[in-house]
C-alpha cells in the first residue's frame, strides 16, 4: 500500500464540520499529489456514490470512496476529526475519516489492497491506534501496514472466500473428534463499488460467528472479482446470508437453504443478529426457492471469453421467458382441453362470458394464455439486451422484440433484436458526456437515441431477411417426418439431458416452445414439444429408480435425493438430477444422454404430441398418443437406470480389488471415498 498514502495525505487535524467539506479537504491533498486530476469532477462521483448510500460506519468511522475516471492511481486520504462530521452512522458522527480513490479501470492487485483496509477498519486494535497516532508518518505507516497491529487481519484475506477454516467446512465433519458438528453458514457480501462495504461486511460476519461458535464462509464479491466458493462448501452448509446493495452473482448455487438477505451494512452493523436469524430459519425448515447450477455451469468461468458471455445473456433473456412460455402455454393446452381446437375462435369473453358455460371458460383460458405468449418475443429481447447492458437495455430490447413480433420475424427476430439492442447501448455508455447533460442520459438520451437505432435497424435493415429465415426454419419442422423426425427427436433428448437444465438444455427447450408459441401450432412443433419433455424427464426419474433398486450404489444423502427426483421428474424439472450428475458426471450424464435420445426418438416415432409446454404427468390428459408416450418415458428411464447401475457397479468392483497404494476413481463422490465399498 506504500504507493496509495504517504504523509503528505493525512491530516491529523481535520477541521471540516460536514461529510462534504471533509471530502473536499481529502481531496485537496490528492489533487496536490497529482492522484486527481478534476476536484470538482472527482468530487461530483464521491457524491453520487455517497447517494447510493451513507458510507458511515458504527464505532466513528466515514469511508466515502468511488471510482472516478479523474483518479490517476490508486490513492487513500486519512483524515482524523477532534469534533466528528456526520457521514450517516447509527451511533454518531465520525473521528476516522478514509477517502478511497480508484481509477474506472483500477487493476485488481490495487483493489485488493483497499479492500485489505476496508477489512482492517473492523479491527478495534487497528482503529484504537489510529486514535492515538500522533504524527502524519506514523499514521501513513500504520495503515500501509508497516506498523499494523498484531491482531490485523492480513491483507491475503481479501481476494478468496475466508473463514477461519475454509478447508473444514468443506471436508471437516467433526473438528473435535467426537460430537455434534457446529452448525455452517457461507454468506456472500458486496456493494457498489466494491471497495469498502464488501469486505467489511465480510470481516464482521467471521468475527461474528466465530464468537457464535459456527463454521461461517463468506464469499466476498468485490471490485477485484471474487473466487467462488467450493460448491462442496456450499452444499455442506446448513444456511446462507446475503449481505448486498448489488446483485448477489450465480446467485443460484445458495438455492434451496436457509436464507437472510440484507442489505450490506446490516452486515457490518448487526452481524450477530444475522446469525442468529438464520438459525432461526433453519430450525424451522424455511428455505428459499430457485435452482442449482447444472455441471457445466459450474465448470466456467463467466466472462473469460465472448462464447462465455453471449451465452450468458442469451440465457439471461430465455430465463426470463420461460415463465411466460409456461403459463400462457397451460392455459391455452387448459382451453383446448374443456372446449375443444375450435376454442380458438371464439369471440372475445369481454363480448360474450357466461359463467355457467365451460365453453366460455375455455375461452377465457385461451384467450389468456394467447395474451401471455404474445409477451414471449418482446420478453427475450429485452433481458437478454438487460443481461447485457443493465436496465438501459430494456427500453429498446423491448421495443425491438415488439417489432419482432409484428413483422412475424418470430424467435430470431427477438434474438437479433435484443442483441442489438444490447450493443447499441453499450456503445452509446463509451461516449464521453459532458456533466450538464449526465443526470437526463439514462432517462432520456440512451432510451431515446437506442430505440430509434434499434426500430430502424429491425423495421428496414434486418428484419425481412430473418423473418424469411424464420418461415423456413417452419416450413422445414411442418415436413419433418418418418426417420427425419425420429433423428430429431433423439438429438434434442441428447440435448435435453447433456447439461439438465444448462444451456444446451435451454437451447432444445426454446427450439421446442417456440413452435408451439402460436396459437394454432402445427402437428410436427406440438411432435418436438412432446418429445423434448419427454426426454427432460428421464434423469430424475432414472436417478429415483436406480437409487431404489441398487441404494447400496449410492450415498446416504443421494439415496434421499432419489426420494425427491420421483417428484421433480414427474414435474419435468430435469435439474433433479444435478445432485447426481455433480457426483459422478462420467457415468450418470452420458446415462442420462442415452436414455433421453431413445425416448426422444421413440416419442416422434409414436406420433406424440403436446401443446402444453411444461407439467410433466400433470399435463397427461393434453398428450396425444398419451401411453404410447408414457412408454417412451419408462423405457427412456429404464435404461438410464441400469447403465448407471451397471457402470458404478463396475466401479466399485473395481475399486475393492484395486491394490493398495493405487490412485482412486476421480469421478467418484467424495462421500464414497470416505466409506467402506458396498457389497
Amino acid at each position: 500500500m506504500s504507493e496509495m498514502i504517504t504523509a503528505d495525505l493525512v491530516d491529523l487535524d481535520l477541521s471540516a464540520d460536514t461529510k462534504e467539506a471533509a471530502a473536499r479537504a481529502l481531496a485537496e491533498r490528492m489533487v496536490a499529489q497529482g492522484r486527481v486530476t478534476d476536484l470538482d469532477g472527482f468530487l461530483a462521483d464521491v457524491a453520487a456514490r455517497e447517494a447510493q448510500m451513507p458510507t458511515g460506519l458504527d464505532g466513528g468511522i466515514g469511508i466515502p470512496h468511488c471510482r472516478s475516471e479523474y483518479v490517476t492511481e490508486p490513492s487513500l486520504a486519512f483524515g482524523r476529526s477532534a469534533e466528528g462530521v456526520d457521514f450517516g452512522a447509527p451511533d454518531g458522527p465520525a473521528d476516522l475519516i478514509f477517502l478511497i480513490a480508484a481509477p474506472a479501470g483500477a487493476d485488481d492487485a490495487h483493489l485488493t489492497i483497499l479492500s485489505a483496509l476496508a477489512r482492517q477498519l473492523m479491527n478495534a486494535e487497528f482503529t484504537s491506534a489510529l486514535r492515538s497516532v500522533g504524527d502524519a508518518e506514523s499514521a501513513a505507516a500504520l495503515i500501509r501496514g508497516d506498523e499494523t497491529p498484531a491482531a490485523a487481519t492480513s491483507e491475503d484475506s481479501a481476494a478468496a472466500p475466508t473463514a477461519a477454516s475454509a478447508g473444514a467446512a468443506a471436508g471437516s465433519t467433526d473438528t473435535a473428534g467426537e460430537g455434534e458438528r457446529p452448525f455452517r453458514i457461507v454468506a456472500v457480501t458486496s456493494c457498489p463499488t466494491g471497495i469498502a462495504h464488501t469486505y467489511m461486511a465480510a470481516e464482521a460476519l467471521e468475527n461474528a460467528g466465530r464468537d457464535a461458535g459456527v463454521e461461517l464462509v463468506v464469499e466476498p464479491q468485490g471490485s477485484a472479482g471474487f473466487t467462488r466458493l467450493d460448491p462442496a462448501v456450499i452444499a455442506a452448509a446448513d444456511a446462507v446470508i446475503f449481505a448486498h446493495d448489488v446483485p448477489v452473482r450465480e446467485k443460484e448455487r445458495f438455492a434451496g437453504k436457509p436464507t437472510v438477505d440484507v442489505g450490506v451494512k446490516a452486515g457490518i452493523n448487526r452481524p450477530a443478529e444475522l446469525i442468529t436469524e438464520v438459525r432461526g430459519k433453519a430450525e424451522r425448515g424455511e428455505v428459499s426457492g430457485g435452482s442449482a447450477p447444472t455441471p457445466v455451469e459450474r465448470g466456467g468461468e463467466p466472462g473469460e471469453g465472448y462464447g462465455t458471455m453471449l451465452r450468458k445473456w442469451l440465457m439471461s433473456g430465455v430465463s426470463y421467458m420461460v415463465p411466460f412460455v409456461a403459463a400462457g402455454g397451460l392455459l391455452i393446452a387448459l382451453g383446448f382441453a374443456i372446449g375443444g381446437y375450435e376454442i380458438k375462435s371464439a369471440p372475445s369473453v369481454m363480448q360474450h362470458f357466461v359463467w355457467t358455460q365451460t365453453d366460455s371458460w375455455a375461452a377465457l383460458m385461451f384467450q389468456i394464455g394467447a395474451v401471455a405468449f404474445g409477451f414471449l418475443v418482446p420478453v427475450l429481447a429485452g433481458y437478454i439486451a438487460y443481461g447485457m447492458a443493465d436496465r438501459p437495455g430494456l427500453v429498446p430490447g423491448f421495443v425491438g422484440g415488439m417489432i419482432a413480433s409484428t413483422i412475424n420475424a418470430g424467435f430470431l427476430g427477438g434474438l437479433a433484436a435484443g442483441l442489438i439492442a444490447g450493443g447499441v447501448v453499450l456503445a452509446i455508455q463509451k461516449v464521453k458526456i459532458p456533466k450538464a447533460v449526465r443526470g437526463i442520459m439514462p432517462v432520456v438520451v440512451i432510451p431515446l437515441i437506442s430505440t430509434a437505432v434499434v426500430g430502424f435497424l429491425m423495421f428496414v435493415v434486418i428484419g425481412k431477411p430473418i423473418a424469411s429465415a424464420q418461415k423456413g426454419m417452419t416450413d422445414w419442422l411442418n415436413g419433418l417426418s418418418g426417420s427425419n423426425a425420429i433423428l430429431l427427436g433423439a438429438l434434442l433428448g441428447l440435448m435435453m439431458c447433456f447439461d439438465l437444465g444448462g444451456p444446451v438444455n435451454k437451447v432444445a427447450y426454446t427450439f421446442a416452445t417456440a413452435g408451439i408459441a402460436v396459437s394454432n401450432p402445427s402437428d410436427s412443433a406440438m411432435k418436438i414439444m412432446a418429445a423434448v419433455m419427454a426426454a427432460g424427464m428421464v434423469p430424475p426419474l432414472a436417478m429415483a429408480l436406480a437409487t431404489t433398486v441398487r441404494g447400496k450404489l449410492f450415498t446416504e444423502t443421494e439415496r434421499e435425493n432419489g426420494k425427491a427426483a420421483w417428484v421433480l421428474g414427474a414435474s419435468f424439472i430435469s435439474e433433479g438430477a444435478i445432485p447426481f450428475a455433480a457426483a459422478d458426471p462420467l457415468r450418470v450424464i452420458p446415462s442420462s444422454m442415452v436414455g433421453g435420445a431413445i425416448t426422444g426418438a421413440l416419442s416422434m416415432a409414436f406420433g406424440a404430441t403436446l401443446r402444453a409446454p411444461h407439467g410433466g404427468i400433470f399435463v397427461v390428459p393434453l398428450i396425444g398418443s398419451p401411453f404410447l408416450y408414457l412408454i417412451a418415458i419408462a423405457v427412456g428411464m429404464c435404461v438410464t437406470a441400469g447403465l448407471v447401475v451397471v457402470l458404478k457397479g463396475a466401479r466399485k468392483s473395481a475399486a475393492g480389488t484395486t491394490a493398495p497404494g493405487a490412485p482412486e476413481d476421480i469421478s467418484a463422490p467424495a462421500a464414497d471415498a470416505k466409506q467402506p465399498v458396498a457389497a
